[in-house]
């Protein structure tokens, strides 16, 4: 194989490796960010927890007051 050609060979086999790594690093990236959005979702999960949380609080200390009102207008 003449030298040129082998030069040529090298330079796509470079070529190829630096397209497979690009897309290693796309692939990684992606990951990333698939990552981050799970969190991001898991993150809105717990504040939506909360909330019902709070709410159930409220709904709780709603019943109190309705039974202590009850109390004092039994008596």
């Amino acid at each position: 194989m003449p030298l040129h050609a082998k030069e040529r060979e090298r330079s796509r086999e470079g070529e190829r490796e630096r397209a497979s790594e690009r897309e290693r690093k796309r692939e990684r990236e992606g990951e990333r960010e698939r990552e981050r959005e799970r969190e991001r979702e898991r993150e809105r999960e717990r504040e939506r927890e909360r909330e019902r949380e709070r709410e159930r609080g409220r709904e709780r200390e709603r019943d109190r007051e309705r039974e202590s009102d009850k109390e004092r207008e039994g008596r």
